[in-house]
């Protein structure tokens, strides 16, 4: 819980206009999370914070290294990663998430906690599929290879000729002769 109050921000005492904050994380930040997707990591977090009378507009750059791994050998790799995200907190008579980049907070909030959108962000980030960056060209080269192959074909092609038609069955045969007399 000492570790998630490193990222709150007075917000009570700040004029209307725009301040930057500077953060450092590492394992502890995910640790105090409560969670198992991310084990190891450490990142820089550098935070734009415009605050005017309706709202509060904070612009995040999140850089560093994350550990993970990877989902076809278990190995542990770092992934590198670089975000830059935007969210404005608009005073309001209630508390709402209006959108991804819009929330509502009271008129009277004292101070945000800035950990929680960090995590989000950083989670938001990785890849559907964490792949040491060995497997990487593999998998480009793999998906290369696959371009133009017919995997799944309904129908024989004729020995020779494509535009062949393809052999009609005997009972429709009689029925078209029947049709032509």
């Amino acid at each position: 819980m000492k570790e998630i109050q490193k990222y709150t921000i007075s917000i009570s005492s700040l004029e209307d206009k725009t301040y930057e904050f500077d953060f450092e994380s590492g394992d502890a930040f995910f640790e105090a999370m409560d969670q198992e997707l991310i084990q190891h990591g450490s990142f820089k977090t550098h935070l734009v914070l415009t605050k005017s009378s309706s709202m509060i507009q904070l612009n995040f750059h999140i850089w560093g290294t994350l550990g993970l791994v990877c989902d076809r050998s278990l190995e542990p790799f770092d992934e590198p990663m670089d975000i830059r995200e935007q969210l404005f907190l608009k005073f309001s008579d209630r508390v709402e998430e209006l959108t991804d980049e819009i929330e509502l907070i009271l008129w009277d909030t004292q101070q945000i906690n800035i950990a929680r959108y960090l995590f989000d962000f950083i989670v938001l980030s990785l890849p559907m599929k964490k792949l040491h960056p060995r497997f990487r060209q593999e998998e480009t080269d793999d998906d290369e290879e696959q371009e133009g192959k017919v995997v799944y074909r309904s129908e024989p092609a004729g020995p020779d000729d494509e535009t062949a038609e393809p052999p009609v069955d005997p009972r429709w045969e009689a029925l078209r002769k029947l049709n032509n007399n």
